[in-house]
This record gives structure tokens, C-alpha cells and sequence, in this order.
């Protein structure tokens, strides 16, 4: 029995390893994309038009219809997704966590309208609101982040206003505010840190759905527009070519499909380490 926990754990342990491998690589390649790309974003050589990948040096995972390179574009593609469900996931817990330690401190009338706006955001299905958005607002990268941000804010406000209330209804903060400290400096100093961890926690199990919302709206047409080129606008442009050009589609699907499962995996190590309470 005990061997066959710790196999278990040592299976566990390299998937993690290989998890991190894996977004640690695409997240290089993202990040340097302008070193790593072998041509530009949309560098055209019609001469070598659906080229099949690994059929040519040059172009080591083929050409699309315009003969631009697959690779060059996957990488260019991964920076922006990746940058906009970061920067999605980051406002995102900004403006839950604010909200919710509102609600917190403030009760009553605050509190209710937070509810209001969680429970809204979490009955309705999302991608309807996102395209309501984005039909009043147009779309452009910030309209994109703003959305990506609606789409999380929800559970950090919930997170936090639980867990900063259990911190009122402990005395230790209500007690700080007796001694005249500022609700700021109390919320900042000492609710956030114990907070911290759970937060932490809810980004990283957050990212994949920010990465599988962009390529969701992306590939319907609403999201990234050319000539910026993000995973999804790569996997729409490829859905008319999948029987005579696979490749155009399936290359950057299976990055979306890594990309996702690898932070989810990673997503629950962190919540183990963070939360033993889990495991």
C-alpha cells in the first residue's frame, strides 16, 4: 500500500514537472517572440503556400494560404493570449477582492448589491454578456481585457468577502480600527496577507478559462482582429482548411489543449501546497 502511494506521488510529481515544462516553454517562446519567430507576423511567400509541417527547413510547422509561416505566427499568437488572460486574471482579482472586502466591511446596502452583481455575473451565461459587450463597445484588446476581467471577478469578490468577514467576526480587525488604523492600511496590511494564499490559489485555477474565453471569441470572430494574431484567431482562420490544411488548426489547438490542461494541473499542485486542507 504505502509503495503504491508513493508511486502515485512520484507520477504526480513528474506530471506537475512536465506541466511546468511545458508553460514555462510557452511562455519563453511567447515572451520572445520577436527573437524566436523566424519571419514576421504576417511575412508572406505565396511560392510556398500549404506547406505541410516538417516538410521543409524553413517552415518546420508548414505554411499557411497565404504562405506565411505557422510557426512564426504560433509564437507571436502565444504572446497575446497569454497577455490578455494575464492581465484579465490580474484586474480581475482586483476589482473581486476591492468589491468583496467592501461588502466585508461595509454590510448592508454594499453588501447587497455586491451579492447582486456576483450572483448576476454567475447566472448568466457568460459568453451572451460578452457578446453584448463587445457589441456596445467594439472590439479592441481593452474591451477584450475588460471582459476577460467581468468573467472573474465574481469569485474572487466572493472569496474575499467571506474570508474578510471571518476576520471582522474574529475582533482582530475591528480591534485595529479602535486603535484609529485606517480601513485601507487594515484591509492591505493585514486582511490581504491572510487572504493571500487562497487568492493565489483561485488565479491559477482561473487562467485556464481566461485563455479558453479569448480563444472562444476569437475564433467566432468577435475577439482579436487582424492583423494582431492570437490562438483563436489561428484556430478560426484554420476551421475552413481542415480537410485540405489540417495543420493550420490542429498546430495551435493542441497548444491551446497543453497550454490549459498544464495550468490546471499546476493550479491544483499550488492549491495543495497553499491549502493543505485539500489534499
Amino acid at each position: 500500500m504505502a509503495q503504491s502511494n508513493s508511486s502515485q506521488k512520484k507520477s504526480s510529481q513528474t506530471l506537475v514537472v512536465v506541466s511546468a515544462v511545458f508553460l514555462g516553454f510557452f511562455f519563453i517562446c511567447g515572451l520572445l517572440a520577436p527573437w524566436v519567430a523566424p519571419y514576421d507576423l504576417e511575412y508572406m511567400d505565396l511560392t510556398s503556400r500549404l506547406l505541410m509541417p516538417f516538410s521543409s527547413s524553413a517552415h518546420i510547422l508548414g505554411t499557411d494560404e497565404l504562405g506565411r509561416d505557422v510557426f512564426s505566427r504560433l509564437v507571436y499568437s502565444l504572446r497575446l493570449s497569454f497577455l490578455l488572460a494575464i492581465a484579465g486574471t490580474i484586474l480581475g482579482a482586483i476589482i473581486g477582492t476591492f468589491l468583496g472586502f467592501l461588502a466585508a466591511r461595509f454590510g448592508g446596502i454594499v453588501d447587497d448589491v455586491v451579492n447582486a452583481g456576483i450572483d448576476f455575473t454567475a447566472s448568466l451565461p457568460f459568453i451572451i454578456l460578452a457578446l453584448t459587450i463587445l457589441a456596445f463597445l467594439g472590439t479592441n484588446v481593452t474591451v477584450i481585457i475588460v471582459i476577460m476581467a467581468v468573467y472573474g471577478w465574481d469569485r474572487y469578490a466572493r472569496l474575499t468577502r467571506n474570508l474578510a468577514r471571518s476576520a471582522y467576526t474574529e475582533g482582530y480587525a475591528s480591534a485595529l480600527e479602535g486603535l484609529g488604523i485606517p480601513t485601507w492600511r487594515i484591509g492591505l496590511k493585514h486582511i490581504l496577507p491572510n487572504i493571500a494564499s487562497a487568492l493565489v490559489v483561485n488565479m491559477t485555477l482561473n487562467f485556464p478559462g481566461m485563455i479558453l474565453l479569448e480563444t472562444s471569441l476569437s475564433f467566432l470572430g468577435v475577439g482579436v482582429q487582424p492583423p494582431m494574431s492570437s490562438l483563436g484567431t489561428m484556430l478560426g482562420f484554420g476551421r475552413d482548411y481542415l480537410t485540405t490544411a489540417w495543420w493550420i488548426a490542429v498546430v495551435p489547438g493542441v497548444v491551446i489543449v497543453i497550454s490549459t490542461l498544464s495550468m490546471s494541473i499546476l493550479g491544483d499542485f499550488v492549491q495543495q501546497k497553499l491549502e493543505p486542507q485539500t489534499r
